[in-house]
Order: structure tokens, then C-alpha cells, then sequence
């Protein structure tokens, strides 16, 4: 009787765990120092210079700036990579992205908000008080990211919550041009107020309604500012 073939089942090779860890460390942290404003529209960032931060080889950071390029956060130059230049169109499109999206998926959210994530909301928006009150741009800055990330955590669509991120994300050169100007943070502060109500009350239509009218002021004083108007 002849001997049966062995069948020898040749396994998929894994990625090295360790890199694919680092690599999603660096994407994360650069992506925080985008949203925070840390990296502005005329800085670079340099593959050695982000390697030497992170004591690491370049071969993880390029994958994670090239992570970031692929989600719209930077564009590759000949010498590293830096901020995209938006556009009016540009700007145009990401607020109308963003009207689509946002206002259904937070009142959606509403319905499984947590009473800890309502908690850390009043937190946010306290902060933003906080901000306001002492025209801290950054603190304002940092206050409304930590309340969208908040809401954003009750979403269950996992690809629509990422989208929102992205694109919310891709305003950051709005924020950082308005965020500073004491009417635009008061117009802010008072849109977040509305939303906590909302989500308090876990009331859908309000939450909607007062996502809308905080995406449409943030688009208008843009604008204004653009133009000369204050």
C-alpha cells in the first residue's frame, strides 16, 4: 500500500507585531498633534527627525505618515511632509461632508450614550467655559475635540465614526483660524451647550438640530473671518 502524501499547509507570514504596534503609536500621536494645532500649515515633519523623537528606525514612521496622506492629514513634498492647503472648494466640501454626516450620527448616538460619557461631555463643554473665559484658543481647541471624541464613542457604525473623524479633522486649519477670535469661541461655547442639553435629555431632534447649527456657524465665521468681517 502506497504511503499517503503528506499535505503540508504553508501558513500566512504575520506581521511583525512590534512594528505594526509602532507604526500605529507614531500615526496616533501625529494625528493628535494635527488635531491640537501643535503642527501648523508651514511646518514639516521629517521621517529621521520623527525616528530619532520615537528612537526607532524610519521604515514605521514612513508607514504612518503615509497612513496620514492617505486620510487626507498631510500631502508628501520633496522634502518631507507637511499640512494640505484647503481651498474654498476645499472648505466647502468638508462642511458639507460634514452636515451630511454628523448631526444623524449624533442623534443616533444619543440612545447609547453612557451616563459616564455624558459625564465626561459636561467636562468638555466645562472646559470650553474655562477657554472661553480666559480666550485660550488651545484650551478651546482642545475642548471641543475631546467632546466630539466623546460623542463620537457612542457611535456604533465603526466606518462612519471613522469618516467623521477624518473629515472633522481635515477643519482643523478652520479651527485654528477662527478658534482664536472671542465671538467665533462664545459662538462655540454656546453650540456646545446645546448639544449637552441634547444628549442630557437624550433627545434626538435637538441633538440634530443643534449639530446642524453648530457646523453651519463654523462654516459662516470662516468666511467672515476670510473676508475681513468680524
Amino acid at each position: 500500500m502506497a504511503n499517503a502524501e503528506t499535505k503540508v499547509v504553508k501558513l500566512p507570514r504575520r506581521t511583525a507585531l512590534k512594528q505594526t504596534t509602532l507604526t500605529e503609536t507614531i500615526f496616533v500621536e501625529i494625528r493628535a498633534r494635527l488635531q491640537r494645532g501643535e503642527v501648523g500649515p508651514k511646518d514639516r515633519l521629517l521621517d529621521y527627525e520623527i525616528a530619532d523623537e520615537f528612537d526607532c528606525t524610519r521604515m514605521p514612521v514612513r508607514q504612518a505618515l503615509l497612513r496620514l496622506v492617505n486620510e487626507g492629514y498631510l500631502v508628501g513634498t520633496t522634502r518631507g511632509f507637511v499640512m494640505p492647503t484647503l481651498t474654498t472648494d476645499d472648505v466647502h466640501e468638508i462642511f458639507e461632508v460634514r452636515r451630511l454626516l454628523e448631526p444623524s450620527a449624533a442623534a443616533g448616538a444619543a440612545a447609547a450614550l453612557t451616563d459616564k460619557q455624558e459625564a465626561a461631555l459636561k467636562r468638555a463643554y466645562q472646559k470650553a467655559r474655562k477657554a472661553y473665559d480666559k480666550s485660550d484658543s488651545a484650551l478651546m481647541i482642545e475642548a471641543n475635540i475631546e467632546f466630539r471624541d466623546v460623542w463620537l464613542g457612542a457611535v456604533q457604525n465603526a466606518r462612519l465614526k471613522a469618516t467623521i473623524q477624518r473629515f472633522a479633522d481635515h477643519a482643523q486649519q478652520v479651527r485654528l483660524g477662527t478658534l482664536s477670535n472671542p465671538a467665533t469661541q462664545k459662538i462655540a461655547v454656546d453650540g456646545l451647550r446645546a448639544l449637552l442639553e441634547g444628549f442630557t435629555e437624550r433627545d434626538a431632534k435637538q441633538i440634530k438640530s443643534a449639530m446642524l447649527e453648530f457646523i453651519l456657524s463654523a462654516e459662516q465665521r470662516y468666511f467672515a473671518l476670510l473676508n475681513g468681517q468680524d
